[in-house]
């Protein structure tokens, strides 16, 4: 069962909103609903597309003029991003209510393609076609929004002193058959190998397993002194704890990390902003949220958090950890619009 990390905004008393003055948009009615459907949340109607030097510009959000519940749920690697946003929404004056929950990428996607119980998923990789076929299922057509970039840090304790940089070739042995490190590099100690990995349900272990073992778990899996946990807190403690181990996990935990951990470079790259902003480091990987038209317009608020989200997601993503993907950003806000 995956530890859950929750972040909940609590609603604020606040008089009635009223909307912001030059530059916000007037709203408008939600979509007819039948006559016995409750209420909906009021929210910004739907927007007129700008288009500046290239850029996709969104129609001004007044977050005190929105109201409602938002819940969100998914992978651990974007949870402090999507806090950080619904923190700020919530500053800025929200009434309404959002839930973040940290539960791994599959597990969200169970939640949202399967139950239908979250308006949001947060993911650390792309959605598959077996959960977007579990979403059709229950009458949602998953939209993408890419917010930004993350790489992998592939870690070691502070007190290893022989490993610095491994191949992806040596990547795949750590992690699957070799028992001791001298069965990948006779200089290496013979010592067993303790590894540590997120847990199945993370986006970081499906990404993991997609760049080092073409998608096929099993070895890694089979692996022995092998430790798997949802919780990066604990990976870094098992990391950290012992010489001989190894283990990966978002490089802004180890950021966080980075006085008992050390990062390895991968075939000779260090994982550093620029490397992985160009891609030339082998375990950059995008992060996304994920919603659905009809829950956007059923549910204003949620569309209208997301907005604000790509709004505003690189004004604060580098603070998070993470690394800006502005191009892909606007691809994502030109999706928020096609959604209207």
């Amino acid at each position: 069962m995956p530890r859950i990390r929750r972040f909940v905004l609590p609603v604020l008393l606040l008089a009635a909103p009223v909307m912001g003055a030059c530059g916000s948009v007037t709203p408008t009615a939600a979509p007819p609903q039948p006559t016995s459907a409750p209420p909906q949340p009021t929210s910004p109607p739907a927007p007129t597309e700008h288009v500046m030097q290239g850029s996709v510009v969104l129609p001004e959000v007044d977050p005190s003029a929105v109201s409602g519940n938002i819940v969100t749920a998914g992978s651990s690697t974007v949870f402090p991003l999507t806090e950080r946003m619904a923190e700020r929404f919530n500053d800025d004056g929200f009434t309404g209510e959002i839930t973040v929950d940290s539960i791994g990428t599959g597990a969200g996607f169970e939640r949202f393609c399967v139950a239908g119980e979250t308006d949001i998923s947060n993911a650390s990789r792309p959605i598959k076609e077996s959960e977007i076929a579990s979403c059709e299922q229950i009458g949602r057509q998953p939209i993408e929004f890419r917010v930004g970039t993350d790489a992998l840090a592939l870690t070691v304790s502070a007190d290893n002193d022989f490993l610095t940089d491994v191949s992806l070739e040596q990547l795949a042995q750590i992690f699957s058959t070799a028992q001791l490190w001298s069965d990948v590099d006779p200089l290496w100690p013979a010592e067993p190998i303790l590894r540590f990995s997120p847990g199945t349900d993370s986006g970081t272990f499906d990404y993991f397993v997609e760049e080092i073992f073409d998608s096929d778990e099993v070895p890694l899996l089979a692996a022995s002194n092998l430790q798997l946990s949802e919780d990066d807190n604990i990976l870094v403690q098992g990391v950290q704890g012992s010489p001989y181990a190894i283990g990966y996990f978002g490089y802004a935990y180890y950021q966080e990390n980075e006085d008992v951990l050390r990062a390895l470079s991968i075939e000779g790259v260090e994982p550093t902003a620029e490397s992985i902003n160009d891609n030339s480091y082998p375990l950059a990987r995008p992060l996304f949220l994920y919603s659905d038209a009809r829950i956007m317009r059923e549910k204003p608020q949620v569309a209208a958090f997301i907005n604000y989200y790509l709004t505003h997601v690189n004004e604060e993503i580098r603070d998070v950890g993470y690394f800006p993907a502005e191009a892909a950003v606007a691809q994502a806000k030109q999706a928020w619009l096609d959604a209207q």
